[in-house]
């Protein structure tokens, strides 16, 4: 495990959390493209109860996803900078905080990637990370 914090752009947000640095991860999806303008999403995920604000109240968007699962996507509402999402619905919780949000981020390797075949056809392999189709 590992002790992370971070916080948004403009520094209102800030955030602690502990991560498994082997369960970062990338989405090539195309939700995931368009929710954060680039080619694809960054995340560590976490259990809620391993999350923490330590400063600020993020703005939310709910997002309905193409399987019809919901989820929470924060966001700070002066800078814009999307800071982390959780799944609506019954079950765990796990905390999809944003990579780029991450103070230790030069110190964490994603370990696998999803929806590999929407990644845009000029992004190129990347290696350190398992690959996966879809979901």
């Amino acid at each position: 495990m590992m002790k992370i914090d971070g916080q948004c752009h403009c520094g209102r947000i800030g955030y602690e959390a502990e991560i498994d640095p082997e369960q970062v991860r990338i989405c090539h999806c195309t939700d995931c493209q368009e929710l954060t303008g680039t080619a694809f999403r960054f995340t560590a995920p976490t259990p809620q109860a391993s999350f923490r604000l330590t400063r600020g109240q993020p703005a939310q968007y709910l997002r309905t996803g193409a399987s019809g699962r919901g989820s929470v996507q924060y966001f700070c509402r002066d800078c814009g900078s999307s800071l982390y999402t959780v799944p609506v619905g019954d079950g765990p919780k796990i905390v999809g905080i944003r990579a780029g949000t991450i103070r230790q981020r030069r110190e964490l390797t994603p370990r696998r990637q999803f929806w590999r075949r929407s990644a845009l056809p000029w992004v190129p392999e990347i290696t350190c990370a398992e690959a996966f189709d879809t979901q």
